[in-house]
């Protein structure tokens, strides 16, 4: 007798968000968030579909239906913000986006009436900032799914010299094909619970296929570059950080963060130097003949780097100046806008931070340091292309001989392991 999987669509689900590099641990929680985002039917579905972007017609073929029905669902996912919907060059393609930076975060950013936003909230609050697999998890590994942009109105001559374009949020916007505004996720889960601060809520960026996606759908609001500026001094004058997506092109999301709502934020604090969040690739430096010690780089500071410390000055024995913890700090420059007696400046890091190149070398990197390699490669719900074979590939024969030799272990392939070999001669 056959056995019988006497597991529900969400937990097919799960088991299904758990392939991706980075995942959802199973919890009665993360239960009741799929519950109010999904039928139980959807969520089977969703269950079938491959980590990477797929068609209509490989839905269909996944799912034993016709392409009219199949693209009916697909439709209907990417109304609810659970699929990515990607049009152009002719083509359409859906994407499953992980929970986070994903379909989490999109249930948010518009008020709906659909689903009852409030208990979602409380229940991401509990699933995020209260239990601790999910967050663990998610910041396992040294590659994080999110780096911060420098605060770009405190730059110096010399410190602009030592910025890449890719760096700056400013060029992110004027380069990105489309460009939306949406609610903040974090501010508005807050607000539900009562814990949001006075950051505005219309803030946060997404951009190209993301963007274009989410303003289809009416969970963001479509923008030009211009107004996309606008909201970038805005966050500039409010003193939130920049978090964005940890690729160098096409980088889908900024959000524009504070310390008290930012899920980044937080998980930076309470996860301290195991480095939750790439950093820019600057530390502040202190002039302490010149800080006062007023404590409002403190203040300003979302990861709490920032300190007062005694500053042994024998006329004064009282005398505070200012300490940045580098193992802490993000390097976004907001305690330098805010530092009036202009005591408080940039400089380089010894090593500059390596941004991965795209959403493919990230994912492999991802996956490689948490051990699910094979999960990204023989994703046995898609037809895997060559193409697609060779872009993961390209990125391992790219990487430093350590990750290779994780990559190599974690396949136990001959295959790969000669062509790693083959690369280094």
């Amino acid at each position: 007798m056959a056995h019988l999987d006497s597991r529900t669509g969400y937990d097919r689900l799960i088991g299904r968000l758990n392939q991706f590099p980075q995942g959802a641990p199973p919890s009665k929680t993360l239960n009741g968030i799929l519950r109010i985002l999904l039928s139980e039917r959807e969520a089977g579905l969703i269950a079938l579909l491959p980590i990477k972007p797929f068609t209509v017609k490989s839905a269909a073929r996944n799912w034993k239906m016709s392409e009219a029905e199949a693209e009916k669902i697909l439709d209907g996912l990417a109304s609810k913000a659970i699929l990515v919907d990607i049009q152009g060059r002719g083509k359409r393609r859906f994407t499953l986006p992980p929970p986070m930076a994903g379909f989490f975060e999109f249930s948010l950013m518009r008020l709906r009436g659909d689903i009852d936003q409030k208990v979602l909230s409380e229940l991401y609050y509990q699933y995020i900032n209260v239990e601790e697999d999910f967050i663990t998890a998610l910041f396992t590994g040294e590659t994080s799914l999110g780096r911060t942009f420098v605060h770009e109105p405190v730059l110096t001559a010399e410190n602009a010299l030592h910025v890449l374009d890719y760096e700056r949020a400013s060029e992110v916007i004027k380069t990105a094909r489309h460009r939306a505004v949406g609610l903040c996720y974090c501010r508005h889960k807050m607000e539900h619970v009562g814990k949001a601060c006075e950051a505005p809520l219309d803030i946060c960026l997404t951009f190209d296929t993301t963007a274009a996606s989410l303003s289809r759908y009416g969970y963001a609001r479509s923008i030009d570059e211009a107004e996309g500026r606008d909201l970038l001094a805005r966050a500039y004058e409010l003193n939130l950080v920049q978090f964005g997506e940890n690729v160098r092109r096409s980088v889908a999301f900024i959000c524009n963060c504070c310390g008290c709502c930012c899920e980044a934020m937080i998980a930076a604090r309470r996860l301290g130097s195991l480095r939750s969040i790439h950093t820019t690739n600057f530390l502040p430096v202190v002039d302490r003949s010149s800080c006062t010690g007023c404590g409002e780089c403190v203040t300003v500071c979302p990861v709490e780097a920032m300190t007062l410390t005694s500053a042994n000055d024998p006329a004064r024995p009282r005398r505070k100046t200012a300490k940045a913890d580098e193992l802490v700090c993000l390097g976004c420059g907001v305690c330098v806008r805010v530092c009036k007696p202009g005591a408080l400046g940039l400089r380089s890091r010894p090593e500059r931070v390596i941004t991965p190149v795209d959403s493919v070398h990230r994912a492999v990197v991802m996956a490689i340091e948490r051990g699910k390699l094979a999960d990204l490669i023989f994703d046995n719900r898609a037809l895997f292309s060559h193409r697609a074979m060779a872009a993961i590939l390209s990125v391992i024969l790219k990487l430093p001989p350590l990750k290779q030799a994780l990559a190599g272990r974690q396949m136990k392939s001959r295959y790969l392991e000669a062509l790693i070999t083959r690369s280094k001669r």
